[in-house]
Parts: structure tokens; sequence; C-alpha cells
């Protein structure tokens, strides 16, 4: 948890000289989340992760509800992190940076295809340090490898549906005090309200949902085929 506030991991302990500790410590770590607990404008969207950069966090949510939250370390000033809607879709349990063969990406998920852009497991310094991809400590990465949904392709590698929507928004106060340590003088600094949130989404909130409903329909199509095929006597 502390690794989380601080958006830092082991590797990164000895840079900080200023750390965020709870004066509680609870079992639920949803409770220190930056984000709201429900999202009454994702009831109907199935599974989304929005990563602000604002904060440095990322946040999963099922059916408006928030499931984990984690921090992350976004793209640097020179190689920002593309904000906007992305969507999942094809993933690695290892994979080699195409910018440098020395990185080695673990939990690789892309969000990003031809800028091969994504999120996976790397080393957190505690402010936004990656090339435009988006850096997370490994039970996060390795949680969402599992949870989101990749795109679905055709036998000639076309798309038919997109995977897990993925929002980026926002900016980092570059040049200024890291947010979360603001939140030694104010401890809801970070803090996303819904109405915040609620506004970043309401743009794309549409292309969301048609993209779920047209991955929907392509899986219903599958399941009736292969229920088809199962029913054929051999």
């Amino acid at each position: 948890l502390i690794y989380t506030l601080n958006r830092i991991d082991a590797k990164e302990l000895w840079r900080p000289d200023t750390l965020i500790i709870p004066d509680t410590f609870l079992e639920d770590r949803l409770a220190y989340s930056p984000f709201p607990a429900h999202m009454p404008s994702l009831d109907s969207v199935n599974k989304i992760v929005i990563f602000s950069y604002p904060v440095q966090a990322f946040a999963a949510y099922e059916k408006g509800s928030l499931i984990r939250w984690g921090a992350t370390s976004m793209g640097a000033k020179t190689h920002k992190t593309p904000t906007g809607l992305h969507f999942a879709n094809w993933k690695a349990k290892k994979s080699v940076s195409t910018v440098k063969d020395e990185w080695i990406l673990p939990w690789n998920f892309n969000i990003m295809n031809k800028e091969g852009v994504g999120w996976h497991e790397y080393n957190m310094p505690g402010f936004p340090a990656s090339h435009s991809c988006l850096r997370l400590h490994q039970a996060d990465a390795k949680w969402l490898y599992d949870w989101a949904d990749q795109w679905i392709l055709d036998k000639k590698e076309r798309l038919l549906a997109n995977g897990t929507p993925v929002l980026v928004y926002g900016d980092y106060p570059w040049g200024a005090r890291r947010p979360w340590r603001n939140m030694l003088e104010d401890p809801k600094a970070t803090v996303i309200s819904a109405e915040m949130l609620r506004q970043e989404l309401a743009p794309v909130r549409s292309r969301i949902l048609a993209a779920q409903q047209q991955r929907e329909a392509i899986e219903t199509e599958r399941d009736t085929v292969k229920s088809a095929d199962e029913g054929k006597t051999p």
C-alpha cells in the first residue's frame, strides 16, 4: 500500500525524501483509491480501465463498480502517453520493447497496436518516466493481464471486435510538486470526484457502448456456431 500511495516500487524506495504513510491501515485497499467507488454513467459498461495522468493511477470498473486500483508511471514529458479512448488488443506474458532490445516487458497488454503502447510491469520511480507506455506494479500488471479482454480477429487477422476500453485522460503537473505529496496537508488532494470522471467519459461513452455491442454480437454468433458444431452427429 505504501508503494502504491507513493507510486514507487521496492527498487526505488531509496529515491524519495518523503513518503506518504497512512495513519490507519485498512484491509480494503479500495478505501485508499482516488477514484470514486461507483460511477453511475458506467453501469451499462461491462469493463473499462481508466488511467489518470494527473494522479498517476489506474482504475478498473465492472458495471460501474470499482474493483481495483493501483499506481502507474506513464509517459515522460518527452514521450507522453497518448490520451483519449483506446481499446486493449493483444497481450503477451513477456515482450521485448521495439525501442530498446534490453527492455523486457512482463505481462504486456497492448492498447495501441501500431504505436506499440500498452501497460506492463516495469520500474516505478514515483513520477511519469516511461517511453509512452503505462508502467505498473507486478501484481497489478498480472491482474489486468488476466482480467481485460483482447480484441477478436477473424482468420485473416481482420478486426471483428475491440477488447476492453481504456481511457487515458488529463495531464501531469510537470515541474510542480507531485500531486500525492499534497496529501501531507490534505488527505483528499488526489481524490477524483464522480462528476469529474463523468465529464471525461461523456465524449467517448457512446463509442464504448457501440464497441461493446459489437463484441457481444460477435461472441453470441460464435457461441451459436460452436453449439451447432457440438450438436452434430460424428
